[in-house]
């Protein structure tokens, strides 16, 4: 094991293993309290392909375009995250979806659907929101 360590100590500097050791435990503590925090709080018929979604409607075209840009940012960060705890401690493949739903690009609501629609992923989220006491979520009949 130790000279496992010190090989990987030749091609990079303790302190950025340090770093990334740190970035790590906190990205994994960070994703054990975001994501079920997220998927509580989302309508039961958020990704219900029936029911429309408009993301601050009511709001002025420059705050929109300000939200939506800060959206996507956040979308991108939580996605590339999520990639990272595929490998590394954490809740990947929800931190992604999260990511994916915070993004705004052509079919993103198909994608969510079919994501969420794969029964393990849907009975955890579902599980989840029943141990805060909130109604599950509903999908299209048909989600493809």
């Amino acid at each position: 094991m130790e000279d496992i360590i010190v090989i990987i100590q030749q091609w990079v500097p303790i302190n950025i293993l340090v770093g990334l050791t740190a970035a790590s435990v906190i990205g994994f503590i960070g994703s054990l309290i975001a994501i079920p925090w997220i998927l509580i709080r989302l309508p039961s018929d958020y990704f219900d392909m029936r029911v429309p979604r408009y993301w601050m409607k009511d709001h002025h075209p420059v705050l929109r375009t300000i939200g939506r840009i800060v959206k996507n940012i956040a979308g991108s960060i939580f996605l590339i995250a999520g990639f990272f705890m595929l490998f590394l401690p954490g809740q990947g493949l929800l931190t992604m979806l999260i990511g994916i739903s915070f993004m705004d690009f052509p079919n993103k609501r198909k994608l969510e659907a079919r994501i969420v629609g794969q029964p393990v992923f849907f009975k955890a989220i579902n599980a989840m929101r029943q141990k805060f006491n909130k109604l599950p979520l509903t999908l299209s009949p048909s989600s493809d």
